[in-house]
């Protein structure tokens, strides 16, 4: 029998956290004992009062009562003494639970989310999983932390301080618990709207998120067009909006704490005067009286305290249903259960693309390849040429896994893609963008990024083999220069040769190139040729070109165009044939 979904926004959506709390069990146990024995020990304090009252105070001997106040007094001071030892034992389990538990989360949340396929990232917005990653959590890391605990704690000393109450007046709290439950039902009823603004409250930061994240990584593009103006408006709109939703949300909240106070201190206000009248009749002590003074007190800050926590609750309960869907998102793209073993090879990697049909899920109409047909020998050097759309980058995504076809057959080494871990298929590419990747790292980082096991020499014969050494070595301080958010501090061609020798340290049989000297000038492009006709040596070596005379030595090269392929030969065969791309030949060396 399938178990029932929680309500959005319920706070049984908190029962998501569950895998991450297990591995604490020993902490929570010792929180929960700290926890309640702080409210054991803060229910004693009335009892020591009543006694105080009685007994202490009673007309007798100077002497007598002296020493009686004393022993009343140093009682009080040991309850005093145990409250605070509790308390604080009590709080830094529970903060080191609520850190350590949202700091699981975050890892947990984020590794998930680098393992999802592009397809997850054309509906998913970067900026929105960053507000999940640092809104949600924080707010998880509040309930877990701090509200929890403080619910917990209160609801042990409303419970308590309510038996209490039962058992000193009996009929008193009895008409008393009446009204409460009088007060819980519309709470609870309230309380689901309150549940659905707290989500929306939080979708709308995570929308301006979203926002400012894309817009801050496109600032050169924004301030070209002269549109900081435009952005701060958008931003201001999501953010007002985010801002009038909150303000519901807190607006309901308010009036349902609000109701709570008044309707529980009505109520216990009630409980109260009974207990004076009963004082008059002679029915109880005065000591009795102060002591149920003191339990009211605590039952209705326990109250006010838990319709605080539960507007906390809700909230979190939001961000966790949040966490967790990103958290329980399957990649449309996974590693087999039983991989197979992809044979060692020999000069470069065979590549094989047979009938392939493939497209987007964004465009299911429109066909990013048809019927696509390409076999690639080791060491072979194989160029794909073609107008923008016409399928080349697909090929190289498909290779690499990002997608899997929606027909045909994909095989590297004589192994179906599918069939091989993603791991093992991927360690076999090296891949040169043609919009370099810069990390927030030194140089020496970034290049090692393609084998982190490197030594520093071998990253430095890297960088000397994509021509990268002498622009690296005048740095400030040299390989360890800090290379700034996206390589802010480099030119578009030096960025591009530290993605070159990122590459070839990595030393992958299949070597993908996609434009990678697009960004270099003349004289760079002619150093880095030369050093990638030196890593073409050895190994397979697909080229996306648009740049026609940066190919014309590669042994094949094929023409795309709308997915298909057209033509394919060497330069002197495609040009002789007059087709699609002798045109295209025309046009550029021509020009």
């Amino acid at each position: 029998m399938s178990r029932p979904t929680p309500a959005k926004g319920s706070p049984r959506s908190l029962s998501g956290l569950a895998p991450f709390l297990r591995p604490y069990r020993l902490q929570i146990a010792l929180a929960g004992l700290f926890l309640v024995m702080a409210a054991v020990t803060t229910l004693l304090f009335p009892v020591a009062l009543g006694g105080l009252i009685d007994n202490g105070l009673v007309p007798a001997d100077r002497g007598q009562q002296m020493l009686a106040l004393r022993h009343h007094f140093f009682e009080l001071f040991g309850v005093a003494v145990a409250l605070g030892l509790f308390s604080a034992a009590r709080f830094y389990t529970v903060s080191w639970l609520g850190e350590r538990i949202t700091a699981d989360l975050r890892n947990a949340v984020y590794g998930h989310v680098l393992r999802q396929s592009p397809q997850f990232f054309e509906t998913t917005q970067t900026g929105e999983v960053l507000s999940r990653l640092t809104a949600d959590t924080t707010l998880v890391q509040t309930v877990v932390g701090s509200s929890l605990s403080m619910g917990l704690r209160n609801a042990v000393m409303g419970v308590g301080a309510l038996v209490m109450l039962v058992w000193t007046n009996p009929y008193v709290m009895a008409q008393v618990l009446l009204i409460l439950v009088l007060v819980v039902v519309p709470s609870m009823v309230f309380g689901r709207r309150v549940r659905k603004l707290s989500r929306a409250s939080q979708d709308r930061v995570a929308d301006a998120s979203a926002i400012a994240a894309e817009v801050l990584n496109a600032i050169p593009v924004v301030q070209s067009y002269t549109a900081e103006s435009r952005e701060s408006a958008r931003f201001s709109a999501s953010t007002q909006d985010a801002f009038r939703t909150a303000v519901r949300r807190t607006k309901a909240r308010s009036v349902l704490v609000a109701f709570i106070i008044i309707a529980t201190s009505a109520a216990l206000l009630w409980g109260l005067y009974a207990g004076t009248q009963a004082v008059l009749r002679g029915d109880i002590t005065a000591g009795h009286l102060g002591q149920t003074v003191v339990y009211v007190i605590i039952l209705a800050s326990a109250f006010a305290v838990l319709g605080e926590v539960y507007g906390d609750l809700l909230r979190a309960a939001g961000a966790t249903e949040r966490l967790m869907e990103l958290l329980h998102a399957r990649s449309a793209i996974e590693s087999p259960a039983a991989p197979a073993a992809l044979p060692a090879p020999a000069a470069g990697s065979a590549v094989a693309f047979e009938a392939v049909r493939f497209h987007y899920p964004s465009r299911p109409a429109t066909p990013a390849l048809a019927d696509f047909s390409l076999a690639v020998a080791p060491g072979e050097t194989v160029a794909l040429v073609g107008e923008s759309g016409a399928g080349k980058s697909t090929v190289f995504q498909l290779l690499l896994r990002y997608y899997d076809p929606q027909a045909g057959r994909i095989a590297l080494d004589g192994a179906d893609l599918p069939s091989v871990a993603l791991a093992d298929l991927r360690h076999r590419i090296a891949l040169v963008p043609q919009e370099p990747v810069i990390f927030s790292a030194s140089a020496l980082e970034n290049i090692r990024y393609g084998r982190p096991d490197a030594s520093d020499e071998e990253v430095r014969a890297a960088a000397r083999a994509a021509h990268a050494d002498g622009f690296l070595a005048a740095l400030p301080e040299g390989y360890d220069t800090f290379l700034g958010e996206r390589g802010v501090r480099l030119s578009g061609g030096q960025r591009q040769r530290i993605a070159i020798a990122r590459a070839m340290l990595k030393n992958a049989p299949l070597l993908l190139l996609d434009e990678a000297t697009s960004a270099l000038d003349a004289e760079s492009e002619r150093m880095v040729q030369a050093a990638l006709e030196s890593a073409m040596q050895g190994r397979t070596t697909l080229v996306i070109a648009h740049r026609l005379a940066t190919v014309q030595q590669a042994d094949r090269i094929v023409v795309l165009e709308h997915g298909r392929i057209v033509e394919q030969g060497t330069h002197a065969e495609l040009v002789a044939r007059g087709g699609v791309y002798a045109k295209l030949a025309a046009l550029q060396f021509t020009a």
